[in-house]
C-alpha cells in the first residue's frame, strides 16, 4: 500500500468519527494527531521530520453541513453553482513546465510518445530531485495532511449562505470539472486522447501511463444543499 493510500484510509476513518460540529481548526488539529499516532507506532518521527517525502500524506476537501463551509486542505478543487475554486500546490505548475520542456526535447531527439508513457517517465525523472526539495515546504508554504501541524492560513475555506447550492468536490486527478461525473470523465478522456503526455494547454508533472485511463487518482462527488 502506498503512503498516500494509507493516509487516505486513516483520514477517512477520522472523518467518519468526528463530531458533526467540528470546525476547520479542530479538523486540522485532530486529523494531524490521528496520523501522528501512526508514526509513533510504525515510523521514527525524527526521520519523518527530516524526510517529508516518506510521510503519510494526502489532501482532503470537506463540506461541513452544520457550518455551511467547504475546506480545501491541499491540492483539490470544486465547483460551487458552476463557479470554479481550487487550492493548488505552489511550484506545481513550474515543475510541470520544466517536465513539458524536457518531454519536447526528448521527442526532438527521437524518443517516441509510447516510450515516454512507460512507467518510468524519463522526463518526470528530471524533476524528481526538485520535487523532493519542494516537499521540505510541506505544511510551511502549503498545506497537506501528513501528521505534522497544518498551517491553517494555507487552508482555503469557502463560506456558504442558506440559498440552494449545487456543489462538486474533486481531487486534482481531473484537469477540469464538469457539472456531472459523465462530463468530467469525458473531458479527462479527451485529454488522454489528445495530449497523453500532458504537455499542451494542460500541463502536469506526469503523463498518462500506457494502459491507464488517468494520470492520477481521482475522486468526484456532486450534491445539492
Amino acid at each position: 500500500m502506498t503512503n498516500g493510500r494509507y493516509a487516505m484510509l486513516l483520514i477517512s476513518r477520522y472523518i467518519r468519527k468526528m463530531p458533526a460540529n467540528t470546525s476547520s481548526h479542530q479538523f486540522c488539529v485532530g486529523v494531524t494527531r490521528a496520523l501522528r499516532r501512526h508514526y509513533w507506532l510504525r515510523f521514527p518521527v525524527e526521520r519523518m521530520q527530516q524526510h517529508p517525502e516518506e510521510r503519510l500524506c494526502a489532501s482532503a476537501i470537506i463540506f461541513s453541513r452544520m457550518r455551511r463551509e467547504i475546506w480545501l486542505v491541499g491540492d483539490c478543487h470544486c465547483l460551487i453553482n458552476g463557479i470554479y475554486h481550487d487550492n493548488p500546490k505552489p511550484y506545481e505548475q513550474n515543475l510541470a513546465e520544466i517536465r513539458a520542456r524536457k518531454v519536447r526535447e526528448l521527442l526532438m531527439q527521437g524518443m517516441t510518445q509510447d516510450e515516454l508513457r512507460k512507467s518510468l517517465d524519463p522526463a518526470r525523472e528530471v524533476i524528481i530531485p526538485t520535487m523532493l526539495e519542494v516537499m521540505k515546504n510541506q505544511n510551511k508554504t502549503y498545506a497537506v495532511i501528513d501528521g505534522f501541524p497544518i498551517p491553517e492560513t494555507k487552508v482555503s475555506i469557502i463560506l456558504l449562505d442558506f440559498q440552494p447550492w449545487e456543489i462538486v468536490l474533486a481531487s486534482d486527478g481531473y484537469p477540469k470539472l464538469g457539472k456531472t461525473l459523465e462530463e468530467t470523465e469525458s473531458m479527462l478522456d479527451k485529454q488522454r486522447k489528445n495530449d497523453p503526455l500532458n504537455i499542451g494547454e494542460f500541463k502536469a508533472t506526469k503523463a498518462f501511463i500506457e494502459g491507464n485511463n488517468s494520470f492520477d487518482d481521482r475522486s468526484y462527488i456532486r450534491f445539492t444543499v
